[in-house]
């Protein structure tokens, strides 16, 4: 990324805004709670979630990210600020930490690929708004029905590209006007069930093809089969297929999915090969503990790639998909890896 910064080109590659979590997660339970009884999990980890999930992900993959967001006046929001700004180095100067406001709090159960999340929180209080967010080369911003953020019309008209997702609309209207930003983006990531309800079709290839009317890239992603793009400026479509892993905790994936296109994006790419990152990248990430913290680097796309092209009588297709990777990833090990992954209890203290 490094290379591809031309000068004048703003400090920031993305901005991002939103509430910081603290996500409890548990793993390895044979099936979901039943009500009445105890579970036990296998296995746990703990550690920052909500936006963060994305901040990391995509600091992680070498953007200079940007974060204004509201952190808890408590353990939890220390926990996660330390872990962010100094684990990270996601600059944190746009955030704040609210007096008497505690961190909303996530539990999420992992169990047969899937995943059941408990949360609790409050909406911090509100404070006047900034005169607009920082220049930065592009920003992700998560869409809610009938509540446009006026940040991103700021950012737009600074001329950052805007990557969108968007959350279940619980109104059950799955209405596209009340999605008032959606004509600033450059890109939209829904998932299958999603889009085909926002578009009213039975495919989500062809909800992918119907959003292009609304936004120029409509990115749906299909779970266990992959991801399906339209890019209308191009003309470009690009299909993936999901990468064949042992799942341990699916939580932040959508997260991680979203800071591999973006990268692939800023980077200049074939809509084929940002989908085919965006999926290996989430792939990587669903095999450790922890939304934010299990996001994978540079180091670590590097020795799946290694792996790949070592491993005899294999399918070719990996090799040919991915041949982008060659003149990507780095021959030798740049630092050590990973930074952080997430552990069962925020109290450890390292090693003195």
């Amino acid at each position: 990324m490094a290379r591809l910064r031309a000068p004048g080109d703003p400090h920031h590659d993305v901005h991002l805004t939103g509430a910081v979590f603290l996500d409890i997660v548990f793993t390895g339970l044979d099936s979901a709670p039943l009500r009445g009884s105890e579970s036990w999990a296998k296995g746990m980890g703990s550690s920052p979630g909500g936006v963060a999930n994305l901040a990391v992900a995509l600091a992680r993959l070498g953007l200079r990210t940007s974060l204004a967001g509201a952190f808890g006046d408590d353990h939890y929001g220390d926990h996660c600020r330390d872990s962010l700004a100094r684990g990270e180095g996601i600059d944190l100067s746009l955030s704040r930490t609210v007096p008497g406001w505690h961190s909303p709090v996530t539990v999420s159960m992992a169990y047969e690929g899937e995943r059941t999340m408990v949360s609790h929180g409050h909406e911090p209080p509100e404070r006047p708004a900034p005169a607009g967010p920082p220049p930065a080369r592009a920003a992700v911003a998560s869409l809610a029905p009938g509540h446009p953020a006026p940040w991103i019309a700021r950012a737009a008209a600074r001329g950052t590209r805007l990557f969108a997702d968007v959350g279940w609309d619980e109104t059950g209207a799955w209405d596209l006007a009340s999605l008032e930003d959606l004509d600033r983006c450059e890109a939209f990531l829904p998932n299958a069930e999603e889009a085909m309800r926002y578009t009213r079709t039975d495919s989500p290839r062809a909800a992918a093809h119907a959003l292009t009317d609304h936004v120029p890239v409509a990115v749906v992603t299909l779970g266990a089969q992959g991801a399906y793009a339209v890019d209308r400026r191009t003309g470009e479509t690009a299909e993936v297929p999901a990468i064949d892993v042992e799942a341990l905790d699916p939580t932040g994936a959508g997260d991680v999915f979203v800071a591999g296109f973006v990268t692939g994006t800023l980077a200049g790419w074939p809509l084929a090969d940002r989908l085919a990152f965006a999926g290996l990248t989430a792939a990587l990430s669903v095999q450790e503990f922890g939304g934010s913290l299990s996001a994978p680097g540079w180091c670590e796309i590097a020795a799946w790639w290694r792996t790949v092209r070592e491993v005899r009588h294999q399918d070719p297709s990996p090799l040919r998909r991915y041949a982008f990777l060659a003149d990507l990833v780095p021959r030798e090990p740049i630092r050590p890896w990973p930074l952080r992954r997430a552990v069962p209890t925020i109290g450890f203290r390292p090693p003195r």
